[in-house]
């Protein structure tokens, strides 16, 4: 997940949200379509404070948040006394070392209110009264029919038992569960960040790698030294015969090994070694 954007990536992402063109970004502004177009450019530094200020002006954000200044875009005057935070939360966000902008991203998502909700009901209380009063009509139903019969293990009995609820449960999986999607929803949103684990982590490389080397034709030993190699980034094709005996004898000396490597196997795989040569 990116920490903070840079000027470029604030100026092309305030224009792509407005589905706008360089072109019509100009017409608009009254800047050259070449300027804004290297504004957007990462190796680009030099901007402008006219422009800086005509662009800030444009998208309605302040020009600390054009330049990188401040995280707040539309809300550059806001105040604390606004946010209604205690000087604890401040010290929080000010001071703790945690991931700010993930905290703002789970602000914003869709189910972050219901999530708040849900935690309101359950730290007030304001659901003790009704579920306690549901638990009791049920608990009065159970033990009515209890003594109209001998046994417990009745079907009805045990439907009657488990619909009781208990508050501390029920919203522990509820809020668990908002929170849940939130950071699932984040995490989708994410997936292809360079600096995010995705699909391309090492370990679908590396199942590739082994899907690779287990459809080569050749010997048991050659195929381990092909997977042992391509997960250090190796190319096997390119070595040459002594680096492949070098090879052989550091396997040799691994304790996952399967079964050892017999001098035969590996005199047949450096007669191929030096076929290919």
């Amino acid at each position: 997940m990116n920490i903070k954007l840079t000027i470029q990536e604030r100026l092309k992402d305030l224009r792509t949200e407005r589905k706008m063109t360089l072109e019509q970004l100009s017409e608009a502004t009254g800047l050259s379509r070449a300027a804004l177009g290297k504004y957007e450019t990462d190796d680009f530094k030099d901007i402008s404070p006219l422009s800086i200020t005509t662009l800030a002006k444009f998208y309605g954000v302040s020009t600390d948040y054009l330049l990188g200044l401040t995280e707040q875009k539309n809300h550059p005057d806001t105040t604390l006394a606004e946010l209604h935070l205690s000087d604890d939360a401040i010290d929080v966000l000010r001071n703790a070392n945690f991931n700010k902008r993930l905290l703002s991203e789970m602000l914003c998502h869709s189910d972050f209110q219901r999530m708040m909700l849900d935690a309101e009901i359950f730290v007030d209380r304001i659901a003790d009264m009704r579920i306690n009063d549901m638990n009791v009509v049920l608990e009065a139903v159970r033990q009515m029919l209890l003594a109209k019969q001998e046994t417990k293990n009745d079907l009805y009995l045990r439907t009657l038992e488990l619909a009781q609820v208990q508050e501390e449960e029920y919203f522990g999986h509820v809020v668990a569960g908002d929170l849940n999607r939130i950071l699932r929803g984040i995490r989708d949103a994410h997936k292809i960040d360079q600096t995010t684990a995705d699909q391309s982590s090492v370990a679908v490389e590396t199942q590739t790698q082994l899907q690779k080397v287990m459809s080569f034709e050749g010997s048991t030993e050659e195929k381990k030294a092909r997977f042992f190699l391509a997960n250090l980034g190796i190319d096997y094709d390119t070595i040459t015969k002594e680096q492949f005996v070098t090879v052989i004898e550091v396997l040799k000396l691994s304790k996952h090994m399967n079964s050892p490597i017999s001098r035969r196997g590996t005199r047949k795989q450096h007669q191929r070694k030096q076929e290919h040569y």
